[in-house]
């Protein structure tokens, strides 16, 4: 693991990156509300013209060209569209125009000028017009813009070095280069010309002319972004050698992802072993010479980044969760384990790339193998972290209403990679059991090695719910969807996922269902005073659990929630199930079993995993349960009689 990043001045850096943000800011706010476009990629993409403008007129000696349209003796599409071609003729041709009227763009240079350029590090001017465009771009391609700080994680815990060549193959706006230079640039103060090359692909020519005008204010002469369709791996062969993206010490990337953007191009499926069928045999995934019609993209990216790689080359790449836990996709990890090692996993919180996407996603380390042959086996040891926040909540607001910041463990996981595996709070070493499923926190040890000592101070047994299934301790049932065309046909209540909040059903009279339909599923589902619901299925309720009452238990139940019913046979009351059930203890095990398939999260059979924790028969445990049991029934109660003052409910 590497050593210690040291910063110069961080509080004098962050300043410095805050007022030149601010700037930023306001000149994007003003082009907004005083120009013709309202889009916010068509201003971004001016405004980063009009860097690249301002860049050539100082560098190229071409200031009077600048003078001349700040005259207004002609147009900018007339004076300053050939400076950007002569300047930048890989990202910017004749066809190029710009969006915004003359007299904004006039105010835009004008405000420009009053930045300097020369004075300023360079990567804080980079890393500041990042922070602009980051937060207003949303792609519409797969394109997510990756949040900074787990930009930084990745580049922290791969370290390259000032010698090395690092590539991004779906750069868009080029933050992983930004903070690649911002990191070497921190390490050497003086890079000489001996000094990495940071690769940038794209095929969107708009975010390419995004990420040249951050990377010329952040690693002049030692970069290039190329715009070209980067899963064309023949044109890549095809770049000049001072540029090209192949034999790269580093890979860092977040690849387009999502089932509507699917790759169907046969010239590119033939370029990758990924682009084919492949059949699961007890031997593991063989390759068929068939062609598959298409493929998600961020499959063929994965490939892609693999190849770039030289031997003993690393790759840090961001993926939606269903690559590590789709089943169907057991080919792809066969694949990775044939040309290298997975060095490490990363569990990104669900709200990592909200509010652009509510798609979860996680992280692989992988570390391309020096020779030929397999370079780890399905059941090695990998190191893994799972971070539950991320510097941001749902809506992406960074701080809370007291003005406290949210916490983002990727700053802690990154400095702790640092740190010896057997004494690490933040990592963990720990065996792959199932070869096709590697989502990270499946493998989390830290509900075990954290257990709650306020409740399990005495002896206490682990059994699992599957356990106490096999046993006849308790049965689980799932429940049934009745169709929207049943939903008001009656007053017995269809109880749904989003109807089980803080151990109590609320009943939605809208979605009553007949004694027609009630007598069709009662037979099956049973339900009784005492059973207990949980959810198994949805989007963010996953494990929370009510318990049925007199008044309540004549319902039909939907297929994400499961029937917990407890037996005659069992050690532990219907009351002490749902207490223990939500413990810290079980519900964090809950949380490391649901897999998030895009949007949707499910505990499928991993449920029966869950370990229960019954505890020895004590006084201080008999009076925890009575008090827990005091307050559900008596909240019942008070609900029951709520309800007879309910009014009848008449349609709007």
């Amino acid at each position: 693991m590497q050593g210690k990043l040291a910063l110069e001045n961080p509080e004098a850096i962050a300043s410095h990156e805050k007022e030149y943000a601010s700037s930023f800011r306001r000149l994007y706010y003003y082009l907004y509300t005083n120009s013709n476009a309202s889009r916010a990629e068509r201003i971004i993409c001016d405004l980063s013209n009009l860097l690249l403008v301002k860049i050539a007129s100082e560098r190229n000696g071409a200031k009077d060209i600048l003078n001349s349209f700040m005259a207004g003796k002609g147009s900018a599409n007339e004076l300053l569209l050939p400076l950007l071609i002569r300047s930048f003729p890989h990202i910017s041709e004749q066809e190029d125009r710009f969006s915004l009227e003359d007299e904004s763009l006039r105010y835009g240079l004008n405000e420009l000028a009053t930045l300097s350029f020369s004075s300023a590090p360079a990567h804080i001017l980079g890393e500041a017009f990042q922070s602009l465009i980051g937060s207003r771009l949303r792609g519409d391609k797969g394109q997510f813009f990756t949040p900074r700080n787990v930009v930084r994680a990745i580049i922290q815990i791969n370290a390259p070095q000032t010698t090395s060549k690092v590539v991004d193959p779906a750069c868009g706006t080029g933050g992983f280069l930004v903070e690649t230079a911002a990191y070497q640039k921190a390490r050497a103060e003086n890079i000489g010309s001996n000094v990495s090359t940071l690769v940038g692909l794209d095929k969107d020519r708009d975010l390419c002319r995004l990420a040249e005008a951050s990377l010329e204010l952040t690693a002049q002469n030692r970069f290039r972004i190329i715009n070209t369709n980067s899963l064309d791996i023949e044109r890549l062969s095809e770049i000049e050698v001072a540029f090209s993206p192949l034999n790269a010490d580093f890979v860092f990337t977040n690849p387009p992802f999502g089932a509507n953007i699917k790759v169907v191009e046969e010239n590119i499926l033939l370029q990758y072993s990924l682009g084919h069928k492949w059949v699961e045999t007890k031997c593991g995934w063989v390759k068929q010479p068939k062609l598959l019609r298409a493929q998600d993209p961020q499959i063929l990216f994965l490939e892609l980044c693999i190849r770039l790689l030289k031997p003993g080359g690393k790759l840090g790449i961001i993926l939606p969760e269903g690559v590590f836990g789709n089943s169907g996709l057991g080919y792809v990890w066969d694949y990775i384990r044939s040309e290298g090692e997975i060095s490490a996993l990363i569990d990104c919180p669900r709200t990592t790339f909200q509010p652009s996407t509510d798609t979860k996603t996680n992280i692989l380390l992988f570390t391309k193998k020096e020779s030929l042959g397999l370079a780890n086996g399905p059941h090695d040891k990998v190191a893994i972290a799972v971070a539950l926040t991320c510097g941001h909540d749902r809506r992406g607001r960074s701080t809370k209403s007291n003005g406290e910041p949210y916490p983002d463990d990727f700053e802690t996981i990154a400095k702790a990679y640092e740190e010896p595996l057997d004494n690490n709070d933040s990592w963990q070493s720990v065996n792959i059991t199932d070869p096709y499923y590697l989502v990270p926190r499946y493998y989390d040890n830290t509900p075990i090695n954290k257990l709650s000592p306020e409740i399990f101070g005495q002896n206490v047994e682990f059994m699992s719910l599957r356990e106490l299934i096999q046993d006849q301790q308790l049965t689980i049932k799932k429940g049934h969807e009745v169709g929207a065309e049943a939903y008001g046909t009656g007053d017995i209540p269809f109880i749904r996922t989003s109807d089980i909040s803080n151990y109590e059903v609320a009943v939605n009279q809208e979605r009553g269902v007949s004694e027609e339909i009630y007598n069709k599923y009662e037979g099956t589902q049973k339900l009784t005073p005492e059973s207990i619901l949980l959810v198994a299925d949805g989007r963010y309720r996953i494990g929370r659990t009510a318990i049925l009452h007199e008044h309540n238990y004549k319902s039909v139940v939907q297929s994400h929630v499961r029937i917990i019913t407890v037996t005659t046979k069992s050690r532990l009351t219907p009351i002490e199930l749902l207490y223990l059930l939500n413990t810290p203890f079980v519900q964090h095990q809950m949380r490391n079993l649901v897999f998030i398939q895009s949007t949707l999260g499910v505990l499928g059979s991993r449920l029966y995993e869950v370990r229960i924790p019954i505890p020895e028969r004590s006084t201080e445990w008999g009076k925890t349960v009575e008090r827990f049991a005091e307050l559900i029934d008596g909240r019942a109660k008070l609900l029951k009689k709520l309800r007879e003052f309910e009014p009848t409910a008449f349609e709007l």
